[in-house]
């Protein structure tokens, strides 16, 4: 952080305020503590007759690689919500939420994933501004070593082990940066 949001004063120090117990960016001209806090990622494992949808990414970060349709959470917007929009301007596809799939903590980039499974309304699906290329994929074919995020490959073979398990819970997982 260079900037006070609050005052614009560049005079910011990193300590722990008073009364709390974590380092903060704190303001020593007005003295504004400054929280940074994770930003939710919503988004689906969108399905359509047993296949799942997967979109080759248009924008960066990693450009040309295959994601799971997600995003950042809009402010006055549900997560249910998010992920339905996302899902509607990655691959131009609407879906209706089944159940929440994965929670996926990304620490080092401050970041929460919420993954609903969502059945797709139609085997509808076009190339956006954000992705290139769209497919739906049995776990055979998912393009395994060019998936661009560990959140989607954790929530797909979560997802595939399912299937075979008949198991329906929530999946936690965790990147640690090595």
């Amino acid at each position: 952080m260079n900037f006070c949001p609050h005052c614009g004063s560049s005079e910011l120090i990193i300590r722990i305020p008073e009364g709390d117990h974590k380092e903060r960016w704190v303001c020593t001209q007005c003295e504004s503590i400054h929280y940074v806090n994770p930003k939710i990622i919503v988004g689906c494992l969108p399905l359509w007759e047993g296949k799942v949808m997967i979109a080759k990414r248009g924008i960066e970060p990693r450009f040309g690689l295959w994601n799971l349709p997600c995003g950042f959470m809009e402010t006055n917007e549900t997560v249910e919500a998010g992920a339905v929009r996302e899902v509607l301007e990655e691959t131009g596809s609407e879906v209706e939420l089944l159940r929440l799939h994965t929670v996926y903590n990304l620490l080092h980039e401050h970041q929460v994933y919420l993954i609903f499974l969502a059945n797709m309304k139609s085997d509808h699906f076009q190339t956006t501004l954000e992705s290139t290329e769209i497919g739906l994929f049995t776990e055979e074919t998912v393009p395994w070593s060019e998936m661009a995020f560990n959140s989607s490959t954790f929530a797909l073979q979560n997802y595939f082990e399912d299937v075979r398990t008949g198991n329906s819970a929530v999946h936690f997982g965790t990147y640690k940066r090595k």
